[in-house]
């Protein structure tokens, strides 16, 4: 076996280790916080319909945005910085270049968490319109929104969604360090928005996405689901005209815009290039 393949494998691997122990936390925390603040009452998570395509969108998510994230990374590298050598790719990127890797990392993580969000918040709008829509409805396929349906995306959503921005702002300069603060409050917010759970965090609604926020983007589209598009701060749905959290109203119903998606990730893969 040549070392490429064998670093590939490494690399998939490590991934794979990481998740485990995050997906086992993150499977307890919201269990109970599932348990006490439901926001829709029904089966635990665990006893959903389509739990199994879940459970592999969760593995496969991880695994394959790394993969591309750091293959686009290598393709930049060479195309717009003319860096080829393996060592020198390392050495380039690893604490970030430029005037943007001068600034205290804390300054970097809050810069990429502003700059990716507003990117993202974008994006979204985007794949909700014409012919991206198929991509981005494997996401709003699911009748039951829980903290593992976080994960369920397309490859396509997420090479032209959160791989590109991210490929982007770490081209632009900023260190891959910040992946140390970024990378679990991104994992777990991600989660958070999709639990099962009533809060909305009253005035503090406007500063950071909730569950209540989000999951009224997963309801049709005549209920809210062209609403609420960042993924962090809904100041960005605030200032263009998309922010929708109705007083004394939970959302109920999701999924019903695309009721005939494939149940499994093989057919939900596939649906976009038979459309």
């Amino acid at each position: 076996m040549s070392s490429l393949p064998m670093q590939v494998a490494l690399m998939l691997g490590e991934t794979i280790v990481k998740v485990i122990p995050v997906t086992f936390t993150l499977a307890a925390v919201f269990t109970v916080l599932e348990h006490f603040w439901a926001c829709n009452p029904g089966a635990p998570w665990w006893r959903k319909r389509e739990i199994v395509t879940d459970i592999c969108y969760w593995f496969f998510v991880p695994v394959f945005a790394r993969t591309m994230r750091i293959g686009l990374l290598i393709v930049g590298a060479g195309a717009v910085f003319n860096i080829h050598d393996a060592d020198e790719l390392i050495a380039f990127y690893d604490n970030g270049h430029g005037p943007l890797a001068q600034l205290p990392l804390w300054v970097q993580a809050l810069l990429f968490l502003v700059l990716s969000d507003f990117m993202l918040y974008w994006l979204h709008r985007l794949f909700h319109d014409g012919g991206f829509w198929k991509y981005h409805a494997i996401h709003h396929s699911s009748e039951e929104i829980g903290w593992i349906s976080a994960a369920r995306f397309h490859p396509v959503n997420l090479l032209l969604g959160t791989i590109s921005v991210d490929v982007v702002l770490l081209m632009a300069g900023i260190s891959p360090n910040i992946m140390i603060w970024v990378g679990p409050f991104t994992t777990f917010h991600s989660a958070f928005v999709h639990a099962n759970l009533n809060w909305t965090f009253g005035p503090f609604k406007y500063v950071l996405a909730t569950p209540v926020f989000h999951r009224w983007h997963h309801t049709s589209l005549e209920e809210g689901g062209d609403t609420n598009f960042a993924g962090t701060f809904p100041i960005w749905d605030v200032l263009f005209g998309t922010f929708r959290m109705p007083e004394g109203r939970l959302p109920q119903d999701y999924g019903k815009d695309e009721a005939t998606m494939p149940k499994e990730i093989g057919g939900q893969l596939a649906y976009p290039f038979r459309h």
